[in-house]
């Protein structure tokens, strides 16, 4: 479970009472071979994730590999993807689609990806967390010019869901005025 208390109370409300084990980012290296150690002992095990689908820009990627590679079988129940949800919501062209998950943080690999970007023809969908939103838009402006179409997703299939765009410059300007919060995906 990406955060066993938000699980566990979900599972607990439909009566599923099972040892859960915390899986997230920062303890992969250890987890992952304790959870092949399980498969390997013909046991079976549920990946679950807070919010969107496990594998999607997740650690549950490498723990899928590894189970993978090891001989394991793996099924996929699928649930919200944010970036399937964003993309169909934003009325923008789905027929084609690229996406481009987190971009990264070092300048250089950055900057050659927004060019990228800039050029790119098809539907470009992006993650970001809500304390650099501002500063991605800004720099999607500067490549991809203030009157690009767009919408920004966040906290999809959710109680607070909110969805703002049509232009880049309209969710520079929204989100100058209301501060974001929660997980964002970049239509």
């Amino acid at each position: 479970c990406e955060d066993t208390r938000h699980s566990g109370h979900m599972l607990r409300k439909v009566g599923i009472k099972t040892p859960l084990l915390s899986f997230y980012e920062h303890n992969t290296k250890t987890r992952i071979p304790q959870l092949i150690e399980l498969l390997r002992n013909q046991k079976s095990l549920a990946l679950i994730s807070d919010a969107g689908l496990p594998g999607i820009s997740d650690p549950g990627e490498m723990l899928v590999s590894a189970a993978k590679n090891k001989g394991h079988d793996v099924i996929c129940v699928p649930g919200p993807c944010a970036a399937i949800t964003a993309l169909v919501s934003s009325g923008l062209p789905s027929n084609r689609f690229c996406f481009e998950g987190f971009l990264p943080l070092k300048t250089k690999a950055r900057k050659k990806l927004l060019r990228e970007i800039s050029e790119e023809t098809r539907t470009i969908i992006l993650y970001e967390a809500p304390h650099r939103l501002i500063q991605l838009l800004k720099e999607l402006s500067e490549f991809c010019g203030e009157k690009r179409p767009i919408q920004v997703a966040r906290e999809l299939t959710k109680i607070h869901e909110q969805q703002v765009g049509s232009t880049i410059g309209d969710a520079i300007r929204h989100f100058s005025n209301h501060k974001p919060l929660g997980e964002c995906t970049i239509v």
